[in-house]
């Protein structure tokens, strides 16, 4: 029922965002008589705001077209790789007829970047790809709103998400290197331990079973005891029984999945804002006052930001349920205890692979020491192939976009897929700038 209130709330709003909209032009367009009014500059900057508040977000386009290659500009093109109902394997291409750059791209290592499946679209994450395409061929993760996904394609478990990186890295080819941001860094160590198990217990090298050259974590709740957050405390102190029975709901009949069940995004969009609402409140009063004032640089990344960040989708009710069960009420990998259709997760048995972890030192969605708890799961990486970063000042969301992330985290992850590309043993670390060096210890 809830949902279907929401979308009454949505489509009686739809009108007055549209009336928002029009009147903040009409009260600042040079050729408008009403532009020229006392106030009027106060007037429109009003009624954007209310535009902005009132209005639905779609989803936002990558809009990644160019991208530098040794000093070259060459073109992007975002590309279809692999379809599965619930997401899709998206490749951005490179093109030039440099032959220089050429050569250059067609050495670079291959990144596999999973999204995360956790309120926001893949979207979210178009700065770490607008960086990667630089020094690397990128694919990345691209989540299917559940409430587009007709129900006669069935559910979506946990165990379903480990299954589908694992057939976006067999796609790939074992010359992939993974990075995890934020929730998928669990289901992804899970697909890799699996594969490795199963390659160990076959007792030769298995083109369908491999691990990848690097395995980068960023941000993720690996061991959600560590550091609770307020997103750790809220699974603990609820129920599995109560977020079946509260946040749940059917898709309305207006869109394609109608009558699945899943946790709907306006949902988790409400929580997201709960964590932080004065710095939301203040950031659309700096957004007025910029209008006020012309400053049309500032109230264009106001803009930019909370069209990513308002742009949210539906879970798949069975997955977000095994979520807060397996990862943060029942610990599942950290205890031994987790089993994917059937089978052991065993991050022991990765062996091949390096691994960085990577946590923001303000992060307030997953704590201090909860994604750093990887090494002490994958004990059959040697220590000399583990690093973990710290990066001061950052947030969450500092760790993987803006200007901490391309002057800091980025060069050192570049760094790390470099010096472990050709899946060598790990070499002498080099003493370059941005270069990841610290052994972790688990």
């Amino acid at each position: 029922m809830l949902y279907q209130l929401y979308e009454t709330q949505r489509a009686m709003m739809a009108p007055f965002a549209e009336f928002a909209s029009a009147s903040a032009k009409l009260y600042s367009h040079p050729l408008s008589p009403f532009a020229h009014v006392p106030m009027s500059q106060r007037v429109s900057a009003g009624f954007d705001l209310m535009h902005r508040l009132a209005k639905e977000y779609e989803k936002p386009a990558f809009g990644i077209t160019s991208a530098t290659v040794g000093g070259v500009e060459v073109a992007v093109q975002e590309q279809v790789a692999l379809v599965k109902p619930f997401c899709r394997l998206l490749r951005f291409k490179r093109f030039t007829d440099n032959p220089q750059a050429l050569a250059q791209m067609k050495s670079q290592p291959t990144v596999l970047v999973v999204a995360p499946l956790s309120g926001h679209h893949s979207t979210l994450l178009r700065d770490t790809v607008k960086s990667l395409l630089h020094d690397h061929k990128v694919f990345i993760t691209d989540w299917t709103d559940a409430r587009m996904v007709p129900a006669d394609q069935g559910p979506f478990h946990l165990d379903d998400y480990v299954a589908y990186v694992q057939a976006f890295m067999r796609h790939i080819g074992p010359k992939v290197h993974v990075i995890s941001v934020c929730q998928p860094t669990v289901p992804v160590l899970a697909a890799v331990s699996l594969m490795a198990t199963a390659s160990k217990k076959a007792g030769k090298a298995d083109p369908h079973d491999f691990t990848p050259r690097t395995l980068t974590m960023m941000g993720g709740p690996i061991d959600a005891r560590k550091s609770p957050t307020a997103v750790n405390n809220l699974a603990l102190n609820k129920s599995h029984a109560w977020f079946e029975a509260n946040v749940i709901f059917r898709v309305p009949p207006n869109y394609p999945g109608a009558g699945r069940r899943v946790y709907p995004g306006f949902l988790q969009h409400t929580g997201f804002v709960a964590m932080n609402p004065d710095r939301h409140v203040s950031s659309h009063y700096d957004y007025f006052r910029d209008l006020i004032r012309g400053d049309d640089d500032s109230a264009e990344a106001h803009r930019q930001f909370y069209d990513e960040y308002n742009a949210v989708l539906d879970m798949p009710a069975e997955y977000y349920l095994d979520t807060i069960k397996t990862v943060f009420q029942d610990f599942a990998l950290v205890n031994g205890s987790w089993r994917v259709h059937g089978e052991a997760v065993r991050p022991q048995d990765i062996t091949t692979s390096a691994l960085l972890t990577i946590e923001g030192e303000l992060d307030d969605i997953s704590g201090a020491g909860q994604t750093q708890a990887a090494h002490g799961l994958c004990t059959g990486i040697p220590a000399a192939r583990r690093f973990h970063y710290n990066v001061e000042g950052a947030g969450h969301y500092g760790i993987f976009s803006g200007r901490r992330w391309r002057e800091t985290v980025y060069p050192r992850l570049r760094n790390f897929i470099a010096e472990h590309d050709h899946g060598a043993p790990a070499q002498p670390r080099s003493k370059t700038p941005g270069a990841a060096r610290r052994p972790a210890r688990g």
